[in-house]
């Protein structure tokens, strides 16, 4: 087994790269934290000897990227203990840096490596309130930082700012330290336009006795976000039978929803979102697959066959009564219209286009 050289910080700044080998020692060559020698493969010259007290572990002062290369440990006997390679060693390079906000007065921010150093890195974070949007160059003053940003939990790449301003705008300060040098990425962020509230919670979904088209869902307020008035946040339910691709969506007024149109006999997908009431930013919707819940309804509400044949022949008789009701209809009008008088020229006039009688009949 080998392990890559990583390396450290020393004492007093001072830079260097302990490589651990973790080979087993074949048996009778001692235990396995053994002093070992450290050579460079293709080198004589003893870069540490097993007096160092270090056991199999490999020093290397003042770390560089010459120092790359392969290693080799052997045991007091001179037996081959394993090989060593370190990954390339580089300095930092500005990492990548993203915040969100999961209610209206703290924010986070999460970095990670734009590139492997194979060097210890450590981070710093610091914010500071910009007081004017946009500008480069800001007076600096107590009121407005910088301050520290915790990482929380220490050393993991994230750290937390409590207590933001919803309308201020803050620069978050990420910079990454390697023993060749540090690189530093500034991100400017507005509260409003990072809000991006966690779904709701506890979603869950029954079917409503007696009514097989009915399921039930209700819900609870996402436990990040604090419920003041003046942030009130409001709900989206999605619902679709399990085989179908499209969703439906409702936009209930409280934590609880009946949906009347579901699909009977088939298991449905439901899942909530929520939204914002005021459109502050970006998207407001969020939805995530741990709130998707599945649900078929109960045997007792599933429609027998009898009910369906039920169902089929009263829609049948409906359809033959309408059928014959437009017949009769139809019929009606045909004969009003046949049956009417004539008054399309108006009364005729007294001696105004008298009957025509041929001469030779006049007396």
């Amino acid at each position: 087994e080998q392990q890559l050289l990583r390396a450290e910080q020393g004492p007093g700044g001072r830079g260097y790269s302990p490589g651990v080998c973790l080979l087993s020692l074949p048996p009778g060559l001692g235990p396995p934290r053994a002093p070992v020698s450290w050579f460079r493969d293709g080198e004589t010259r003893l870069l540490q000897g097993p007096d160092s007290g270090l056991g199999h572990e490999l020093v290397l002062a003042q770390a560089e990227s010459t120092d790359e290369g392969t290693y080799i440990c052997r045991t007091l006997d001179g037996a081959l203990g394993g090989m060593l390679h370190p990954l390339p060693l580089d300095p930092p390079v500005r990492p990548v840096v993203s915040c969100r906000a999961a209610d209206y007065e703290n924010f986070s921010c999460t970095w990670s490596a734009s590139q492997v150093s194979g060097l210890p890195t450590r981070y710093l974070t610091s914010y500071r309130k910009k007081t004017v949007p946009g500008a480069d160059g800001q007076r600096m003053s107590p009121s407005t930082g910088p301050w520290p940003c915790p990482q929380d939990p220490p050393g993991a790449a994230r750290c937390v700012v409590h207590g933001a301003e919803f309308w201020s705008q803050y620069r978050i300060n990420v910079t990454e330290v390697n023993p060749l040098g540090a690189s530093t990425r500034l991100l400017d962020v507005s509260l409003q336009s990072i809000l991006r509230p966690d779904p709701p919670q506890g979603l869950r979904v029954e079917s409503v006795p007696g009514y097989p088209r009915r399921l039930r869902a209700s819900w609870t307020y996402p436990a990040s976000w604090p419920r003041q008035p003046h942030f009130l946040l409001k709900f989206r339910l999605q619902y679709r039978p399990a085989q179908h691709p499209a969703w439906s969506t409702v936009e209930p007024a409280g934590l609880e929803e009946v949906i009347t149109d579901a699909v009977a006999g088939l298991p449905h997908a439901v899942r909530g979102r929520y939204r914002r009431r005021y459109q502050l930013g970006a998207s407001n919707t969020r939805s995530q697959r741990k709130n998707l819940r599945r649900i078929a309804l109960l045997p007792q509400d599933r429609p027998s066959y009898q009910t369906r044949g039920h169902l089929v022949a009263m829609l049948a008789s409906l359809g033959i009564f309408s059928f014959l009701g437009l017949v009769a209809g139809a019929l009606a009008l045909g004969l009003w219209l046949r049956l009417r008088p004539d008054e399309k020229d108006g009364p005729q006039k007294s001696g105004f286009l008298a009957p025509m009688i041929p001469v030779d009949k006049l007396p």
